[in-house]
């Protein structure tokens, strides 16, 4: 009679679990409408910070423009509103375009990017290369200017 009682007990459980699972769906429909709500209010608040970008250390733009060079011809270039970046190698000059607009605020007139090899060294019988790197010649437009020599 024991076993068959166990029986009768798995059964009754059964039925108070299936009562449960249905209580909860019930409970999820409604959870379920209130997460839709907050997703819609993600997709709203995402589509309004693509407005407001944040520009960080992590940034594409970071990535594409690596330094400033800060050379006497570079110099010289200052007086007809151009500046000397060194760039990533895999940069093109519409990434560079938006890469000072988003950082700087200014949009260029013109970019020109230029490719340098990287030279031959020789130190007694060991020989290397340096590494290849690209230039660009960023042209503003009249009046505006970037605080790159600020510091020097």
């Amino acid at each position: 009679m024991a076993i068959f009682s166990k029986k009768k007990e798995t059964t009754k459980d059964a039925k108070d679990t299936k009562e449960v699972k249905k209580t909860s769906s019930v409970k999820a429909d409604s959870q379920a409408k209130s997460m839709k709500e907050l997703y819609e209010e993600k997709a709203v608040s995402k589509s309004s910070a693509k407005v407001k970008t944040k520009i960080g250390p992590n940034s594409q733009s970071y990535r594409v423009l690596v330094k400033p060079l800060i050379t006497e011809k570079a110099a010289d270039l200052n007086g007809l509103h151009k500046y000397a970046f060194a760039v990533a190698i895999d940069a093109n000059k519409i990434s560079v375009m938006k890469a000072i607009e988003e950082l700087y605020g200014i949009k260029p007139i013109k970019v020109n990017v230029i490719n340098f090899s990287g030279k031959l060294k020789t130190r007694g019988r060991i020989k290397g290369k340096r590494k290849d790197w690209k230039k660009a010649i960023v042209t503003l437009p009249a009046g505006a200017t970037l605080d790159v020599y600020e510091g020097v």
